[in-house]
């Protein structure tokens, strides 16, 4: 049985389950020299972003550690704690975006095919799993435990792969960063 407090919810996740590619997409063709705004190019944000990604990771282990010992609001901390982070990546992200040129990846031979699997993986599942995580959480947060469990079985592997390939992303690419 839905939760009211799902309900109210509801919309509000669609929207942003929607809203955030859409926006990262746009976000991610402006270049901020383009539009005359004088801005230095924040090259030191993806060894920081792909931190933030690895952290979230380990702390999503945490998470799901603490709620098998029986510690909700550990577990609870824990997961407010990795959407922030999440929330930092995607800011982080943007940014470097919006006042850097794109490195293209320069391995050759069977690294750039398992580069770009990892890569288009990465991006396909860091938009399908918005709605998983709010949904997992507003279920957690409504009370309705089963259904959080159910859901939060899909959500973890899916969020802790994006975490961990997010960071394999980063050291594939980082020798090639243009500074």
């Amino acid at each position: 049985m839905i939760t009211e407090e799902e309900k109210k919810y509801k919309k509000w996740i669609v929207t942003l389950s929607v809203v955030i590619p859409l926006l990262v997409a746009l976000l991610f063709g402006v270049k901020l020299k383009d539009l005359g705004i004088d801005v230095k190019p924040l090259h030191f944000l993806p060894p920081i972003y792909a931190t933030v990604n690895g952290l979230t990771a380990i702390m999503l282990f945490a998470a799901v550690a603490a709620i098998k010992k029986g510690n909700v609001k550990l577990h609870e901390n824990l997961v407010k704690v990795c959407m922030a982070c999440s929330l930092a990546f995607l800011v982080m992200y943007v940014a470097y975006h919006m006042t850097s040129d794109s490195t293209a990846y320069g391995g050759e031979g069977v690294m750039r095919s398992v580069y770009f699997f990892i890569l288009i993986t990465h991006i396909l599942l860091s938009i399908i799993i918005i709605p998983f995580v709010l949904f997992t959480f507003v279920r957690g947060i409504a009370g309705a435990y089963e259904r959080h469990k159910k859901l939060a079985r899909i959500t973890y592997p899916m969020w802790m792969y994006v975490a961990i390939t997010g960071v394999i992303v980063y050291v594939m690419i980082s020798p090639y960063y243009a500074h």
